[in-house]
């Protein structure tokens, strides 16, 4: 496979200056993955600051409920900060660190990357600069406030609809003005290489944990993995493990949002159409005019228009299967959870738990079916109770 690409998809297509720099942390970030200091400090914050590993529930009752496979949990919603984020947030930051680069400029839209950036810039003594659509600060507002107490820069971003893509946008902007000083750390495994490979390793601490755990709890293998699909991270930090076990089945679960009209929906690789987004080649949502549009989503973590490109691969292979649910079903989840379990999770995770409940009634009591957690959903009781 050609460097940077997974099949057709992926690459670098950005500006020379910009790709030179993006080579430099490319062969810096292979190099450092390899050192022994580097892999101690990451093994150590990952411990004794963020919380790892994260345990992997058995939803006993939720299983009971629903009927049919048994329900786990793999709690990345116990992680320092309430997400999955942290994973590659941790490492990212150290990696500007050794580069020597005293600023860190990132986007975010459920504001769970820019909460985490945030927080490890306070703890390294680096300068934040995080973009945000004005539509997500204003459904996000807890976030927001976290992110100034912890001494980062909040950009509103005005432009387009106010949402995740347009926040992605100026803070790749931002980057080509102050590359010298400072380094993007992209929140998901999007943009040009090599940032989805860098983010991806960085969270496959997810599967290689859930692998150890479930072989200790069951003594084998699940039979399916289901995680929620926006950027992709927390999917293919779960995935990555599994993907070489083709008796594991592995599902990916978009937002349907208001239904399978463009424009209505974040389900990029269900509608999606290759093209070059933001740097690199992947499926995006456009409408008929060829134009990419402003997608729609209840959590604003899902609310993307394309999708990182080892998922658009992983979907043309058939190892994933990539399948979408509605708000409806996402705030039913949400409540179910919560009352059932007393696990309260974030609207994006809500999507591959509803999936995973319709799923689990239809197969055999004997069956396993693990999701991933990404995060949990302090930051969205107040817009959940106001949209009911």
């Amino acid at each position: 496979m050609k460097k940077g690409y997974f099949g057709q998809y992926g690459g670098c297509f950005v500006s020379p200056k910009i790709k030179e720099e993006l080579e430099k942390i490319d062969i810096q970030y292979r190099s450092l993955k390899k050192n022994k200091e580097f892999k101690e400090e990451l093994e150590y914050l990952r411990k004794y600051y963020q919380g790892r590993p994260t345990p992997l529930y058995y939803c006993k009752k939720l299983t009971e409920m629903v009927g049919g496979a048994k329900i786990y949990l793999k709690r990345e919603d116990l992680n320092h900060t309430g997400a999955h984020k942290i994973n590659h947030c941790i490492g990212e930051a150290l990696l500007a660190k050794h580069l020597g680069k005293h600023k860190i400029i990132a986007e975010t839209g459920a504001g769970q990357h820019g909460l985490a950036i945030a927080t490890v810039c306070a703890l390294m003594g680096l300068e934040c600069e995080v973009h945000m659509g004005i539509v997500d600060i204003a459904k996000q507002k807890i976030n927001v406030e976290k992110m100034k107490l912890l001494g980062a820069k909040i950009v509103c971003v005005t432009s387009g609809d106010g949402t995740l893509k347009d926040a992605a946008e100026s803070a790749l902007k931002a980057y080509e003005n102050d590359f010298e000083d400072a380094i993007y750390c992209i929140g998901s495994v999007v943009g040009p290489h090599p940032f989805p490979t860098i983010v991806r390793d960085f969270q496959s601490i997810i599967g290689r944990e859930t692998k150890k755990q479930i072989k200790e709890l069951e003594n084998r293998l699940p039979d399916y993995v289901v995680a929620c699909v926006g950027g992709g991270s927390n999917s293919i930090g779960i995935f990555n493990e599994f993907i070489k076990h083709n008796e594991v089945n592995l599902v990916g679960v978009e937002a349907l949002g208001k239904g399978n009209k463009v424009g209505d929906n974040s389900a990029t690789i269900t509608y999606g159409t290759t093209d070059v987004y933001q740097g690199y080649r992947t499926k995006v949502l456009k409408n008929e005019n060829n134009e990419v549009v402003d997608a729609y989503s209840i959590a604003s973590g899902l609310d993307y228009p394309a999708v990182g490109p080892q998922h658009s691969y992983l979907s043309d292979i058939g190892r994933v299967k990539y399948v979408a649910v509605d708000d409806k079903e996402t705030l039913n989840a949400f409540y179910t959870l919560s009352k059932v379990e007393g696990i309260i999770p974030a609207l994006e995770s809500s999507h591959a738990v509803a999936y995973a409940m319709k799923m689990a009634k239809t197969l055999d009591k004997n069956q396993i079916v693990v999701v991933n957690l990404s995060g949990r959903g302090d930051k969205d009781v107040e817009f959940v109770l106001g949209v009911n």
